[in-house]
């Protein structure tokens, strides 16, 4: 079950058709129900329908979580060039991509020996908010690591947003 979770919510690239799945899903309920002691907190049953909690407890950050700079101006391009330069020492001429901008609420998510542990917003930058129940309600953010040499302890940071047509539906 796992597989296919992970294969349609976060590859975008199912292999079983979604009746399939979903018959699949209600057999994995049923065995929950009658075995409770089986539920694991990575089990798709623990995502779905979740409710998300109100109050959230503060997160100190270890290394301060910071904003990125905008850049308006030929300037500004060229200056965050001279700090990125002079932050690896380096004279080389550095390759940068650009993307469109994604605006959501910045993250932080701890895992350990592979399972989420903790995930925390931006806050200030030095304090968050423990928003790790909400954030185990996102299907395409990981449970538990996958892979063979997965690290005892690290830490992500990104951006969580949510598409018009996923607000809208």
């Amino acid at each position: 079950m796992a597989e296919h979770n992970y294969r349609y919510h976060v590859l975008d690239d199912p292999t079983i058709p979604d009746a399939v799945y979903d018959q699949m899903y209600m057999e994995l309920v049923d065995l929950e129900t009658r075995h409770p002691e089986l539920i694991v907190p990575e089990s798709p049953t623990q995502r779905i329908g979740a409710s998300p909690v109100a109050g959230f407890a503060e997160v100190r950050h270890g290394v301060p979580m910071l904003s990125l700079d905008n850049a308006f101006s030929t300037e500004d391009i060229e200056g965050f060039d001279r700090r990125v330069r002079e932050r690896l020492a380096t004279t080389a001429e550095i390759e940068y991509s650009a993307e469109p901008k994604l605006d959501g609420a910045a993250i932080n998510l701890w895992f350990e020996q592979g399972e989420l542990t903790q995930a925390a917003t931006r806050g200030d930058g030095t304090v968050g908010e423990d928003v790790t129940h909400n954030v185990r309600t996102i299907r395409s953010v990981p449970l538990r690591l996958r892979g063979k040499s997965v690290p005892e302890r690290i830490e992500i940071r990104g951006e969580i947003y949510m598409t018009r047509e996923a607000s809208n539906g």
